[in-house]
This record gives structure tokens, C-alpha cells and sequence, in this order.
């Protein structure tokens, strides 16, 4: 009888504890899983955005990751059309620490002009953009910029033309809790069987306000050689980060002079896809699931 009482107590003590076990080891493995994806979260970088603003960061987008940025452009009033409707999309992916590759394309335009409702592929553009000199805070960051059109789709252009190559010297940097992105544009625009040189400048000044917007403001500038005039804007647009990887946009522009786009509404977003196309140690896979 002692030994049945024994082997009773013991076996209700073991039934005792499991209970408790098995809840400590379910929190000790949420804490894991919840301190794992924190750290996986923080390692995940801030996307990059260059648009809605005519002006381009000079600093890359993070190296590894492939960056899209989308949106809608509805915009009235150009010499070109009257009325015209588009989405954009760009994609740039930073194969090192100074050079991002970028591809633009317009897969379709809606469009009227002199009378005459159409729609139409518009240009597609290749390129590269390379860090000169890597500065930090109040230190500007200056960089440069190559694109070439590819494709040219023959729907109407806006005011500062479509050209057919581009360079590019850009400067970004944060002043007093501001932040700028200066360009300077070199151009060559082509009309058969004429080419002429065409220059622009842009400035973007953007300061954050509540919580995750961002208001910019710009202005801009572009010769319009065939037209022998200059093409002005001024642009506002307002972001908002949802998330690390997604910032959404959305603003206005307004032609300042009787040669340009006279109103310019457009809405989009930008996406850096969380996962990092190849390891850090080089174009490989990475099979040992460190990153």
C-alpha cells in the first residue's frame, strides 16, 4: 500500500508540474518569436523615395533591395495636349554603396490632342546613378547621373520635353531639421533631324510635420529650346511613411509661365520589397540562412 501511495503522490506531482511547463515554455518561445521578428523588422531598411518631386535624392536606395515607385498623373493645359492621363513607374536597385541601376517606363498614356483622343505607350528610359562624395547630415551628398531613352512611344510630351539623353548632377543634404534635393539638369531633346541642348535646375525643400508626413515644396526650371522659351513650376506634394518599405504621395504642380503645363495633379506610392535579392557577401544565394 505505501508503494501505490508512493507511485500515486509522484505521479500526481508530474501531472502537477506539466501545466506549468509547458506554459513557461510557450511564453519563453513567443518572447523568442517576438524578440526574432523585431530584430528582423529593424534590419529591414527605410525605402528611398524620389518621387513625386521633379528633383532626385543623390543618395542610393538600399544596397540589395529592388525599389518601385508608382503613381497616376493627370495633368491639362500644355502646349503639347490638352489633357492627358498616365501612369508611371519607376524601379531602381543599388548594386553597391555608389551605384543604383534605374530603369522609368509610362506603360500607357491617355491623351488629347488638337482634337484628337488617343492612347499610347509612352518613352522608357535606362539608367545609372553613382555617389561622388558621401556626406553626412548638414554634409551634402553629391552624385551623378546617366539616362538614355530606349523606347520612344510618340504620346505627347509635358513642357520640359522627353529627351533622348540625359546627365545629371544632384545634391542632398539636411539643414535644421530640413532636408534638400538640388538638381542640375543637361539634356539633349531631338526633333528630327534637329538636336539642341536643353538645361533645367530644381529645388526641394521637405520638413516633417504630425506624425510620418512630410511636406515638400519645389521649384523648377527647364529651357524649351524648339519653343525658344522656359518652362517654371511650382510643385507641393505630401507624404506619408505607412510603414518602413511604403511611402505614399500625393501633390500638385502649376506651370508658371504660358509655355508650360499649366496644372499637374498626380498620387502614388513607394515600395522597397523587404527581401534582399542576394547576400551580403556577394551575387550568390545565401544557403546558410545568416543575412
Amino acid at each position: 500500500m505505501l508503494v501505490i501511495f508512493a507511485r500515486s503522490v509522484l505521479a500526481g506531482l508530474v501531472l502537477s508540474l506539466l501545466p506549468l511547463g509547458a506554459f513557461a515554455q510557450g511564453e519563453t518561445t513567443s518572447t523568442i518569436v517576438g524578440q526574432v521578428t523585431d530584430a528582423t523588422d529593424a534590419a529591414i531598411p527605410d525605402a528611398n523615395p524620389g518621387r513625386p518631386t521633379v528633383s532626385t535624392p543623390a543618395t542610393l536606395t538600399p544596397v540589395g533591395y529592388l525599389q518601385f515607385e508608382s503613381g497616376f498623373t493627370a495633368a491639362g493645359d500644355s502646349p503639347e495636349f490638352s489633357s492627358r492621363y498616365g501612369f508611371n513607374e519607376v524601379m531602381k536597385l543599388s548594386v553597391t554603396r555608389r551605384v543604383e541601376l534605374l530603369a522609368s517606363a509610362e506603360p500607357v498614356a491617355h491623351f488629347t490632342a488638337e482634337g484628337t483622343t488617343a492612347n499610347r505607350v509612352a518613352d522608357v528610359f535606362l539608367g545609372a546613378q553613382g555617389v561622388l562624395y558621401q556626406g553626412e547630415g548638414a554634409k551634402p551628398t553629391f552624385a551623378a547621373s546617366y539616362f538614355h531613352r530606349v523606347y520612344n512611344g510618340g504620346a505627347p510630351e509635358f513642357d520640359f520635353g522627353s529627351p533622348t539623353n540625359s546627365f545629371l548632377v544632384l545634391a542632398s543634404a539636411d539643414v535644421k531639421g530640413f532636408h534638400y534635393d538640388a538638381n542640375a539638369f543637361f539634356t539633349e531633346l531631338v526633333e528630327e533631324p534637329v538636336r539642341r541642348a536643353q538645361f533645367g535646375q530644381s529645388l526641394t525643400i521637405s520638413h516633417p510635420f504630425l506624425k510620418n508626413f512630410i511636406l515638400s515644396g519645389e521649384i523648377w526650371h527647364f529651357t524649351q529650346p524648339f519653343l525658344r522659351s522656359n518652362a517654371v513650376g511650382n510643385l507641393w506634394a505630401v507624404s506619408y511613411t505607412a510603414r518602413k518599405t511604403l511611402v505614399f504621395d500625393l501633390g500638385f504642380n502649376h506651370g508658371l509661365t504660358g509655355t508650360s503645363t499649366h496644372w499637374e495633379a498626380f498620387a502614388g506610392f513607394t515600395y522597397l520589397l523587404p527581401h534582399r535579392l542576394w547576400s551580403r557577401h556577394g551575387f550568390h544565394l545565401n544557403t546558410s540562412g545568416a543575412r
